[in-house]
């Protein structure tokens, strides 16, 4: 396989939304939205994972759309999200996406199933075989209902595949930094501040869609110890992010982005649009955002 140069998942890596219209994936829309996090800083997308709405889409639609994105000479990286109950077609479809050279996968446990630690395990090693490529772990117990530990996520670390994970509960994120034996990327869009300022080295947050200078910018002064700065530049998106989650992802941010013109507000079902009660919060706390000073000024 063609293997490339072992990443380290440093920055901002954005769970980029699956633009669609019409009922067809936007690819026009994709590679726009690609364009503009590249611009703004991001480190680099990842696609098809539950805010990309990949358990909906083709194998083909994920083909379709992570070849459009890379087509720009200047694209930036991408992993790609690959779940599922059977761990077979898992590891199948991942043979499939592996021939678009992605920067990795990110994998969540098999869902509904509930396995045993010994069963996420073996899930693991199976997905292995698959790919020469990184692979991130996802521990996102809401959306699979089952949990690994840290004693599961550092026995696999040892397999040279397992370079970093995703973890959304922020006790066990602290912990995984603390430890230092796997890359913990922040999941949990609300600890970010926590995490940059304890050494963290990247993270995945679905609320860097929005605003997503000021993330990056959050990062850049909590990296250089200004905790201060960073706490006070972070403080005003946390009303934003608790209406981004107030309503199933990624719902919120779809409307928040046709709000801002940058796609239309459109998921497959049986994933619902925002409610209409959300919208005036969402105009209400995106133009409190709109108002503030610049990140350069505040910084």
């Amino acid at each position: 396989m063609d293997m490339p140069v072992t990443p380290r998942f440093e920055g901002i890596w954005l769970p980029m939304i699956t633009p669609l219209r019409g009922g067809y994936v936007d690819v026009d829309a994709a590679q726009a939205l690609a364009r503009y996090y590249r611009n703004a800083g991001i480190a680099g997308l990842v696609l098809f994972g539950s805010t990309g709405e990949g358990n909906l889409l083709s194998l083909s639609e994920k083909i379709d759309m992570a070849q459009a994105i890379n087509s720009d000479p200047n694209a930036l990286p991408l992993v790609l999200g690959a779940g599922g109950v059977d761990t077979r077609g898992v590891a199948t479809a991942i043979r499939r996406l592996d021939k678009l050279r992605p920067a990795g996968f990110l994998v969540p446990p098999p869902y509904y199933l509930g396995p045993s630690q010994a069963g996420i395990q073996w899930h693991y090693r199976q997905i292995a075989w698959a790919t020469d490529r990184p692979i991130i772990l996802y521990n996102i117990p809401k959306r699979t209902g089952v949990t690994m530990t840290v004693e599961t996520m550092e026995t696999l670390a040892s397999l040279p595949n397992f370079l970093a994970v995703k973890e959304c509960d922020a006790p066990v994120l602290a912990a995984l930094n603390a430890r230092g034996k796997l890359d913990a990327l922040c999941g949990d869009d609300l600890s970010l501040p926590d995490h940059w300022l304890a050494g963290g080295h990247g993270a995945i947050p679905a609320a860097a869609h929005l605003f997503p200078e000021r993330h990056v910018e959050i990062m850049r002064l909590a990296r250089a110890g200004q905790a201060d700065a960073a706490r006070a530049l972070f403080e005003p998106l946390r009303g934003l992010i608790r209406l981004l989650f107030a309503e199933p992802n990624p719902a919120p941010i779809k409307r928040a982005l046709a709000m801002q013109g940058l796609i239309a507000d459109e998921l497959r079902m049986p994933m619902m649009p925002a409610s209409r009660e959300l919208t005036p919060r969402l105009q209400r706390a995106l133009g409190a955002m709109q108002a503030l000073p610049s990140r350069l000024q505040t910084a």
